[in-house]
């Protein structure tokens, strides 16, 4: 799970955050958790050199990747994300989606996301559920939903901000 502001335990160093859940289960050696913990680092795009620092010290986006690490940990075949890009600059959820695709092609992740942005539903969603009148109103590809005749969906997909997110769609077509 990745959560929406990353959750990191603040008296922990990057390194210690990103084992913790290892740590746990008490079944590998010290170095091994170590090891594996500096590998998912890497992978979320973070230099070795960022191991000891404390989450007060990273930046929002470098608080994500630390917390997608920690999430990956465990080898999951499932993620679950939380607002992944809340809170990042444009410039740096646009790098956090990359990694997000990359990371779902090259470990076969299957991702389950919340989010309200829509750039990053288009940029990164096969299929898409909505949530209204407390229920699923309509679940599909991206273009079935942004079809399906509802005000909330001609609100949130066919106003200003939606059309200009949806070309993303049409310029970059979601493969998996």
């Amino acid at each position: 799970m990745l959560f929406q502001h990353g959750a990191l335990f603040s008296a922990f160093t990057v390194l210690e955050n990103i084992a913790f859940a290892l740590h746990e289960l008490q079944t590998l050696p010290h170095a091994l958790i170590r090891d594996a913990a500096m590998v998912k680092l890497q992978m979320v795009g973070l230099d070795p050199s960022q191991a000891n620092k404390m989450p007060a010290d990273l930046s929002g986006g470098m608080v994500k990747r630390v917390a997608l690490a920690r999430a990956l940990i465990m080898d999951p075949p499932l993620l679950l994300l939380d607002e992944p890009t809340s809170g990042l600059d444009p410039e740096s959820a646009d790098a956090f989606c990359t990694l997000l695709r990359s990371l779902h092609r090259e470990l076969g992740l299957t991702v389950v996301m919340v989010t309200h942005d829509l750039d990053t539903l288009f940029e990164l969603s096969t299929r898409v559920a909505v949530v209204a009148d407390k229920r699923i109103i309509v679940s599909g590809t991206p273009e079935a939903v942004m079809a399906y005749p509802h005000p909330f969906i001609h609100d949130f997909f066919l106003g200003k901000r939606g059309q200009r997110a949806s070309s993303l769609l049409r310029e970059h077509p979601v493969t998996v």
